[in-house]
């Protein structure tokens, strides 16, 4: 039997189980089974964009009510009528919230290989490419839980740094992040960091998570949502959003005006208070799309270039992940559909501790 969670595509809260009888392998597939995965805000992400931005289409339910949100995280090969994918061997990537599900790798080689299924060929190739683990030198079996919970993020944390650097950050001397206390802004945060006065970089979050973001170090000053008009406002900046919020891109927008250089659209955690950007003072919020800073570097520098870049600021950062006194994160491991459920719930309603990230397993 194969159990998945779904839920409604325009009512996030509202979800369900499924259950399905599994086909038998045509030539050419692989089950897996999902050993463990990552929820996170991140993830709240890919629902509230879901449409947008095709994230429904990688695990498609059979309604059109309905998706799957897709989480990062490890599986292993339980039967494989595919040459070069052999029961056993375990692979890193893009999974459904279920128990077990078949792809069909194609191009398949010693690192591992990109699902050729027929409704994924027009999605990215990012989210397709399948890592083996005992072929790829950034995995350790001691760290499954961070590579799960930060890998995906801190990739896109690297590029958003790398394409503001790239441009010069527009001519701003601050940047400006919403949802500090998130994994992708706080890595965001980090790298910036690593630029040695380049840039001030400024975190707003709630007030529950002001002390957590602030003992983080990464940032040069963490304001509260409500302190959005003590920005200097003559001071050049570009706004870095991750949480989506209408509100707060208002309050930012009105305030900063003319000193706003550039205004990117990133995340939704605060799903609920989504809206549009349209007749803001200052730049059009214009969305940060990942995989294509990846095919700029990728021309720039050559895969191999962007990967010993990206390689390096990830060992640096795994450092205060694992290491700060107490670390940057705590992981919380968790089994079964209650335990699943429960920190979903938690996510769309932003109750979860920031210092704390999920591994979960159905």
């Amino acid at each position: 039997m194969t159990t998945t969670f779904v839920v409604e595509r325009q009512k996030l809260a509202q979800t369900r189980w499924t259950q399905r009888e599994p086909a038998p392998l045509q030539e050419g597939e692989v089950r897996f089974a999902i050993d463990g995965f990552a929820l996170t805000a991140n993830n709240i992400t890919y629902a509230a964009f879901g449409d947008a931005m095709n994230y429904w289409g990688f695990f498609p339910t059979g309604d059109a009510a309905t998706g799957c949100i897709p989480v990062w995280g490890f599986a292993d090969v339980v039967e494989s009528r595919c040459d070069g994918v052999a029961v056993g061997e375990r692979f890193y990537g893009y999974w459904p919230i279920a128990d077990n599900v078949v792809l069909q790798p194609a191009r398949v080689g010693g690192a591992g290989f990109f699902d050729g299924a027929t409704h994924r060929r027009e999605l990215h190739a990012v989210y397709n490419h399948y890592l083996r683990c005992s072929a790829d030198p950034a995995y350790s079996a001691a760290h499954e839980a961070e590579q799960a919970l930060f890998r995906p993020l801190f990739t896109t944390s690297f590029l958003i740094d790398d394409f503001l650097a790239d441009n010069a950050f527009f001519g701003a001397r601050n940047v400006i992040l919403s949802s500090a206390s998130s994994k992708t802004a706080y890595g965001t945060a980090f790298c910036l960091a690593q630029r040695a006065g380049a840039i001030r970089v400024i975190g707003l979050t709630s007030p529950a998570n002001l002390g957590f973001t602030r003992a983080l170090g990464c940032y040069d000053d963490v304001l509260t949502y409500d302190e959005v008009t003590s920005l200097a406002s003559d001071v050049p900046s570009v706004y870095v959003d991750f949480s989506g919020s209408v509100g707060v891109r208002s309050a930012i927008h009105t305030h900063l005006a003319g000193a706003l250089a550039y205004s990117c659209s990133v995340g939704g955690t605060h799903w609920d208070e989504l809206g549009s950007g349209k007749g803001l003072p200052g730049p059009r919020p214009t969305l940060f799309f990942a995989p294509a800073q990846v095919k700029k570097r990728n021309a720039d520098w050559g895969p191999a270039g962007l990967q010993q870049r990206l390689g390096a600021a990830w060992s640096a950062f795994m450092q205060p992940v694992t290491s700060a006194q107490p670390p940057w994160l705590h992981v919380v491991r968790g089994e079964g559909r209650a335990a699943i459920e429960a920190v979903y719930a938690a996510l769309l309603e932003g109750r979860t501790n920031p210092a704390e990230g999920h591994m979960l397993k159905v």
